[in-house]
């Protein structure tokens, strides 16, 4: 298994950015695709980012695209997830989340989970 504690988030005005961090422990990092999911109130999870287990592929929603950037660290068993040009809408609990399988976009996929930050970002 693996477990995964984010850190960073915050609060913001919109148009800021705020750097989202995920420290994973346990099994090889390098064997888990990394996404962020998000959350607002009253809404389902949504997928945010994903990054492949190289790294060298990213893909993020529709919503996000040229705002926010996901990478990560396998010698440092971190992911991150880099928001910019923050939007009110962007406001929710952060959860970084791995998955052993490539599906990027599902998140029945993921089966590990940290506790989530939170992003505000206030007009």
């Amino acid at each position: 298994q693996v477990q995964l504690v984010e850190s960073g988030g915050g609060l913001v005005q919109a148009g800021g950015s705020l750097r989202l961090s995920c420290a994973a422990s346990g099994r090889t990092f390098s064997g888990y695709t990394m996404a962020w999911f998000r959350q607002a109130p009253g809404k389902e999870r949504e997928f945010v980012a994903g990054i492949s287990r190289s790294g060298t592929t990213a893909f993020y929603t529709d919503s996000v695209k040229g705002r926010f950037t996901i990478s990560r660290d396998n010698a440092k068993n971190t992911a991150s997830l880099q928001t910019n040009s923050l939007k009110p809408e962007d406001t929710a609990v952060y959860y970084c989340a791995a998955t052993s399988g490539t599906s990027y976009f599902n998140r029945n996929a993921y089966n590990y989970w940290g506790p989530g930050r939170q992003v505000t970002v206030s007009s």
